[in-house]
């Protein structure tokens, strides 16, 4: 499991928006990109091209699930 100390630090590689921890998966608050890293082994995969760019209606989910603003 990712610690909150961790969590913290981390940011998204491409824009360097927070990251929300949902299930096993760091998914970006940025609205643009909506980028989401998995999570192998209790460490993030933080590469851009091993990442998924979730669609708009799924990236807000998480978002409103993680009390994040949608704007």
């Amino acid at each position: 499991m990712i610690s909150k100390e961790l969590l913290e630090i981390l940011c998204c590689p491409e824009t360097k928006a927070d990251l929300v921890l949902d299930g096993d998966t760091l998914v970006s608050t940025d609205k643009e990109t909506r980028r989401r890293y998995r999570i192998v082994e209790d460490i993030p995969v933080m590469l851009i091209d091993e990442s998924e760019q979730l669609s708009m209606e799924e990236w807000k989910s998480i978002m409103q699930k993680h009390n994040r603003k949608i704007e």
